[in-house]
């Protein structure tokens, strides 16, 4: 049986509980991060009935337990150091994203990664909803023909927000923490790579939360000069029925493709009308995440996807600051 320990309790650690199987035992959790709240970690194991102990420092709990996966979920800008560790340490590790907040340490994560033996993958879950699976089934088809142009979009509820969500340095901002699963969907739906991007974005409205963002607008060129856009914002009212609304429209050759309010809807040259797809069983990127582990399976979002989205978020955020349009390296 596989140890698994998680880092942090800020993220989407739910991926990780829910994917939990036989083949999985949680031996510890412990903070990573000045300050950080395990509360609604900690109740939620106690509501699924595990007795995990809890660590008071995050490095000895590893040394105590050498587990085999390390979740990491703590405030995001300490991602990428937790997680170089853990991967030069030996350790597996299914980090939140973003996977780094600074692009000087997503060179020193990308460089542990490859010297090390270890499994590495990102919590871009969105990719295992029933719609989006349905949709990359629907592309890689070909029933959009070749794809031309897309648009992402990620519109969520301010709420009230941990207050490590007001300091850049800690958690990023708005591009990388919400915009890198729209910004995955591009590369994951299309499979091109970015060239450039602009970008722009804004504080304005942000309900006294110091440095963070509340909208942004990016525009990438991706190969095979293919134009896509994504809406980022925490503008999503209050009164509304769900937390986000996630979209993405892709434009190809054949049809236009459209994924809105759980629906996957095709309007192609093969029927007259919309269609609405059938949609796919969820999955659970965990679960995968254990397969690759195993040596059974391959993770949903591959260590190469997780820091090209990155790495992508990160130019878009430079790009949006400095209001030059970035190129990527080749």
């Amino acid at each position: 049986m596989l140890r698994l320990c998680i880092i942090g309790g800020s993220g989407h650690y739910r991926y990780v509980l829910e994917g939990l199987d036989e083949r999985v035992a949680l031996v510890g959790f412990a903070a990573g991060s000045d300050g950080e709240d395990l509360s609604k970690l900690a109740t939620m194991l106690q509501e699924r009935g595990i007795a995990a102990p809890r660590f008071d420092d995050w490095s000895d709990m590893l040394d105590a337990v050498q587990p085999d996966i390390v979740a990491v979920n703590c405030h995001f800008g300490d991602h990428a150091r937790i997680s170089t560790e853990c991967l030069q340490r030996g350790h597996n590790v299914f980090s939140e994203k973003p996977v780094a907040t600074r692009l000087d340490e997503l060179a020193t994560l990308i460089d542990a990664h490859e010297a090390s033996s270890q499994h590495f993958a990102a919590m871009f879950g969105i990719r295992c909803k029933p719609w989006f699976l349905a949709a990359h089934a629907a592309v890689q088809a070909g029933r959009i023909g070749e794809v031309r142009l897309m648009h992402a979009q990620k519109s969520y509820k301010l709420g009230k927000r941990p207050a490590f969500f007001a300091s850049r340095e800690r958690s990023g901002g708005l591009i990388p923490w919400v915009g890198s699963h729209a910004i995955d969907w591009l590369q994951w739906l299309s499979g091109e790579s970015f060239i450039s991007v602009s970008a722009s974005h804004s504080r304005a409205h942000n309900g006294g939360n110091g440095d963070l963002e509340v909208s942004a607008q990016c525009l990438f060129q991706m190969s095979n000069d293919i134009a896509a856009t994504v809406s980022i914002d925490y503008l999503r009212p209050g009164t509304a029925p769900t937390h986000d609304d996630d979209r993405i429209r892709i434009a190809g050759t054949r049809g236009v493709l459209e994924v809105r309010e759980g629906n996957v809807w095709l309007l192609n040259d093969e029927a007259q009308g919309l269609q609405n797809l059938p949609l796919l069983p969820e999955r659970s990127i965990f679960a995968s995440f254990v397969d690759q582990v195993l040596g059974t399976g391959l993770c949903v979002v591959s260590s190469d996807d997780a820091f090209s989205a990155t790495y992508a978020s990160l130019m878009a955020r430079e790009a949006a600051d400095s209001g030059v349009t970035q190129e990527f390296d080749a």
